[in-house]
């Protein structure tokens, strides 16, 4: 997601450019659509048998947007020219680990843009790309969920510190009146049927029983979203959609936060203001490792749902 301005405006700037696309198998479906890819590559087999592929095809160039150690295999092997994203590794760790701000203020997705400085690309700000399969279902439960107005809740997230506990879902769906459509994965289906119990009618359990795409469209309808720090949120800016965004662990200063480009877009990022622990992981943690949790126990339920009020 994060990386789409990077293919857009190198295509756009570059039309004549074919831009080829290497990830992991779990991704691909993201990627397919994006009419600014010619061709996606998945790591479906051993390294070295995949890098022989890529040889065979003749590139150019390599935008390494992820500067680990298997992309600097691969760059090696094709000894092509490559220009590589800075991950500032030593500037988060000092952040995470002794709460020294040395990291710059700039947003993952600019610092991913500045690899094509070489290139003479320029920035058009027009935020992240998402694009919906043209045969996508629209099932019956979708049509049903967005047949009024509403705000979409994505209440999951891959590490338990960047998710709100279920009372606090609760409670801001009790203080929201209008409808409310609950998105997640299968790991989030029990939870979301029990906040769908605990609101009444208004909240609409969608957890496990959409795809990713059928989700993206779900989010792509919503009037805005409340969301963690999570896919779902990217997926949210690429369609201009107005964020409430709730801030566990990790924090916006990591350079994730959601990214509009220039557009000016409402964005209300809520976090406990003023924990000396925050933040304790770039990623996240199955526990709070200090056991209370201060992080997401004392978010304002009330406030996150007046932030998603709807004039």
């Amino acid at each position: 997601m994060l990386t789409t301005p990077v293919v857009r405006c190198l295509k756009q700037q570059y039309p004549n450019a074919e831009i080829h696309y290497l990830t992991l198998p779990a991704f691909k479906s993201i990627l397919a659509p994006n009419p600014h890819i010619d061709y996606v590559h998945v790591l479906d087999q051993p390294l070295l048998k995949k890098i022989t592929e890529l040889k065979q095809l003749g590139f150019d160039y390599i935008i390494d947007l992820h500067n680990n150690l298997r992309t600097l295999i691969i760059k090696s092997c094709l000894d092509i020219p490559a220009f590589s994203f800075d991950k500032l590794n030593i500037e988060k760790a000092q952040l995470v680990t002794f709460k020294q701000k040395t990291l710059p203020a700039i947003h993952i997705v600019d610092r991913y843009l500045a690899t094509l400085n070489n290139f003479g690309v320029q920035h058009d700000g027009q935020g992240l790309d998402f694009f919906l399969p043209e045969n996508l279902n629209v099932n019956e439960l979708m049509q049903a969920a967005s047949n009024q107005i509403y705000t979409a809740i994505a209440i999951g997230a891959q590490h338990a510190t960047k998710r709100l506990p279920i009372q606090k879902l609760i409670d801001i769906c009790n203080a929201i009146t209008h409808r409310i459509v609950l998105l997640g994965g299968p790991e989030d289906q029990q939870i979301g049927e029990q906040i769908a119990a605990a609101c009444g009618k208004h909240v609409i359990n969608c957890c496990g029983h959409l795809s990713l795409h059928q989700s993206a469209w779900m989010v792509k309808h919503a009037q805005n979203i409340i969301t963690h720090d999570t896919g779902l949120m990217h997926i949210a800016a690429a369609f201009k959609k107005p964020i409430v965004s709730v801030w566990g662990n990790t924090i916006p200063e990591l350079g994730m936060n959601p990214y509009y480009g220039n557009l000016n877009i409402a964005n209300n990022q809520i976090q406990v203001a003023n924990l000396a622990c925050r933040p304790c992981s770039k990623i996240g943690y199955k526990q709070c490792p200090k056991g209370h949790f201060n992080c997401m126990q004392l978010q304002d339920s009330l406030a996150i749902a007046s932030a998603a009020h709807l004039a």
